[in-house]
């Protein structure tokens, strides 16, 4: 059934409950930076900081920040549009999601007994594109968002915090900008901008009313999205190389900033023996919008249902990946290992002789 050079992509493992999140940095580099931190602050000498560590803005991560900004617009805008065509559904017991008329028959439900069938009902594009929340920082090199002031910052997704961080200003977010750099002297942060009157702003304010799109059909607007999501995905991570990003080892919490909050809500395992504090660690892209995989339906099975039987016969892809797919927008070349396109899935009379 397979062929012979084919070369498959396998998904990502789910995590146990008790299994932490692999590192994006390897431990050992991570203990051998915090040694030399411990030895730079022993000295008692001026260390040098460069953008954004020491406050300032990365000039040339600006339009970058300003073009992922442009892309998530676009990109929800097209979901919603191609949504009106192509339906989707959700699993009301364990929250799965397939996408195209009619859901399948697959038995992967975790709630639904012993026969583990879904119960399907219609969902829409938010449970295709799940965005985290991050606290928004007016200052990101000032204090953590402590435990009494979780109800006092606002959450928004962690992508515009992210935007807004590296250089897109949005009224409704005020953030502090910074025109002269901090210091660090054993280990600790000296500002003296207080001291200096601050400038008359210059900075242009985003305008998202004005964002359209000159598309007029189903398969424009599924064009469309399909190159805004890989747009978002590479700029995204264009900014992360620079702009820290933290997420919760063992939950889905993250925050964007050097250093994570202290708000005590996490749940995750033994979260007891560290008194609800979150076991911040590095973050990737899926972090901040999760990781959302459906069954791939190929274009020769037409809208045949996928069947139990023959589920080691289809693939899966990233929800907006197949519905954009489903839209007939072209996928891209990353993605023929997920969706087992040199699987050719046999009917059912001739499943035995498989």
């Amino acid at each position: 059934v397979y062929s012979r050079d084919t070369d498959a992509t396998e998904l990502p493992r789910k995590l146990k409950r008790y299994e932490k999140k692999p590192w994006v940095t390897h431990v050992t580099e991570l203990k051998r930076r915090s040694r030399l931190e411990k030895r730079e602050r022993q000295l008692i000498r001026e260390v040098p900081l460069t953008p954004p560590e020491n406050g300032l803005l990365v000039k040339n991560l600006i339009p970058v920040a300003h073009e992922v900004m442009d892309s998530r617009s676009r990109l929800l805008i097209c979901l919603s549009k191609v949504s009106e065509t192509i339906p989707i559904f959700l699993c009301s017991l364990c929250g799965d999601v397939h996408v195209g008329n009619p859901p399948h028959k697959i038995r992967t439900c975790s709630v639904h007994g012993e026969y583990k069938e879904h119960v399907w009902i219609r969902g829409c594009s938010d449970h295709l594109f799940l965005e985290m929340e991050s606290f928004h920082l007016y200052d990101r090199l000032g204090r953590a968002v402590s435990h009494s002031e979780r109800l006092l910052v606002d959450r928004i997704p962690a992508i515009l915090e992210l935007c807004i961080q590296a250089g897109v200003d949005i009224p409704q977010y005020p953030t502090r900008r910074y025109a002269y750099p901090v210091y660090r002297v054993a280990g600790k942060t000296f500002d003296f901008e207080r001291r200096i009157p601050p400038k008359r702003s210059n900075r242009v304010v985003l305008q998202q009313d004005k964002i359209t799109l000159p598309c007029s059909n189903t398969k424009d607007f599924a064009e469309a999205g399909m190159k805004e999501w890989e747009n978002l995905r590479m700029g995204t991570e264009k900014l992360m190389r620079r702009y820290a990003v933290r997420t919760c080892g063992y939950c889905c919490e993250v925050q964007v900033g050097p250093k994570g909050h202290r708000a005590r809500q996490c749940r995750g395992f033994k979260h007891q023996m560290r008194d609800g504090q979150h076991a911040w660690q590095e973050a990737v892209f899926d972090d901040l919008v999760r990781p959302v995989y459906v069954w791939h339906a190929s274009k020769r099975d037409g809208n045949r249902v996928l069947v139990d039987r023959m589920k080691k016969y289809y693939g899966m892809l990233p929800g907006v990946v197949e519905f954009f797919g489903r839209g007939e927008a072209e996928i891209g070349g990353c993605y023929e290992g997920m969706m087992r396109e040199d699987v050719v899935v046999p009917s059912l009379d001739e499943e035995n002789l498989v």
